[in-house]
């Protein structure tokens, strides 16, 4: 009979049909489960705990999990190690892109509409650039803002680095630092400087000063280039009248009579606080070449960009460099840190 053939076929359909429903549901289910284990807050965003992506949901291979630009739920974490885990990978064989002016219009924005409190604004500029916005609870329970690239690859194909903000309250002041790896541990000072005080803003440049970008051997040196994402959102900041200080380091033998320079930059209005600040780090020890007192080498942040525009709007800017004796020495950047929140817990909007 030719209708059993059909019927055959068709209850074979329907039985496969159904099999496909049952494998889905279960890879749904396992897929939830895996998220409440390894954690749903801190996962957000990537395939699987986020919702199928219409990649996936085809069967076809998954594409780059990229973090929720929308609110989400905070993800616990060791702040200091989770951006040492990132700094680890700025090494200078890696890439750079100079960013265009809308790329670095954007993020600047993104970081402006994120501290006035609009959170969905900042998604939304962010977002058009391929950055996205999260919220991360540290170990100790503070709660900060990053603005990151939104994937991985991104992240090193453009370094263009990360912004923190503190979510305690509104933002008072900022920390620079524009050469993560190549001023080794710099980054901890910017670390330890974020946590120490409240109402700061953590800048961290994303590449190398030497990585390549095919656009000249000093395109990612963003403390001394103005085409850059780190130098928009600093100047966003300085807009805002934010202090800032900007860390850095230099050889032993560059200076080898001293431990610490400090320098208001190129203007004048950081002076009363590089005093201050100098005062504190003799209070921890430290041998200070004050740059206002005598020469300092090559040391004395005259020509940092960020420095240049802070000074233009009449913001406190300070730069310090530290020698390798102290970065290399976790007690020694503990005191330094120190000397730091001592000064930033003086700042606030239109303070010296």
């Amino acid at each position: 009979m030719t209708t059993q053939p059909a019927t055959d076929s068709g209850a074979s359909a329907a039985s496969a049909a159904r099999a496909a429903r049952s494998e889905r549901a279960a890879r749904a289910a396992r897929a939830v489960l895996s998220c409440v284990l390894l954690g749903a807050p801190a996962l957000m965003g990537a395939t699987g705990c986020g919702g199928p992506s219409p990649a996936s949901a085809d069967g076809h291979k998954d594409a780059p999990a990229v973090r929720k630009s929308t609110p989400e739920p905070a993800g616990s974490v060791d702040l200091g190690r989770h951006i040492t885990d990132y700094t680890a990978g700025i090494t200078a064989d890696g890439s750079y892109r100079v960013p265009t002016e809308r790329e670095r219009r954007a993020v600047a924005d993104g970081v402006r509409a994120l501290l006035d409190g609009d959170r969905a604004a900042a998604a939304r500029r962010l977002a058009g650039v391929g950055y996205a916005v999260r919220t991360l609870t540290d170990s100790g329970g503070a709660r900060y803002a990053e603005i990151a690239d939104a994937t991985r690859e991104g992240e090193v194909r453009r370094g263009w680095g990360r912004v923190y903000a503190d979510l305690r309250g509104p933002a008072r002041w900022q920390v620079q630092v524009p050469h993560p790896s190549a001023d080794q541990r710099t980054e901890q000072l910017g670390i330890g400087l974020l946590r120490g005080a409240p109402g700061g803003v953590l800048v961290l440049a994303g590449a190398h000063r030497a990585a390549d970008s095919g656009a000249g051997s000093d395109a990612a040196d963003v403390a001394h280039r103005r085409d850059s994402v780190f130098a928009a959102v600093a100047d966003a900041l300085a807009d805002r009248r934010l202090p800032a200080v900007q860390v850095h380091g230099f050889a032993d033998s560059s200076l080898p009579d001293h431990d610490v320079v400090v320098s208001p930059g190129s203007g004048e209005a950081g002076l009363p606080s590089a005093r201050r600040l100098a005062a504190a780090y003799r209070a921890q020890g430290m041998r200070v070449c004050e740059v206002w007192e005598r020469y300092c080498g090559r040391l004395e942040g005259r020509t940092n960009v960020e420095g240049e525009y802070a000074g233009e709007a009449g913001v406190p800017f300070v730069h310090v460099e530290h020698n390798r004796r102290v970065r290399d020495d976790d007690g020694l950047v503990a005191k330094a840190v120190r000397a730091l929140v001592e000064i930033v817990k003086k700042w606030g909007p239109e303070r010296g």
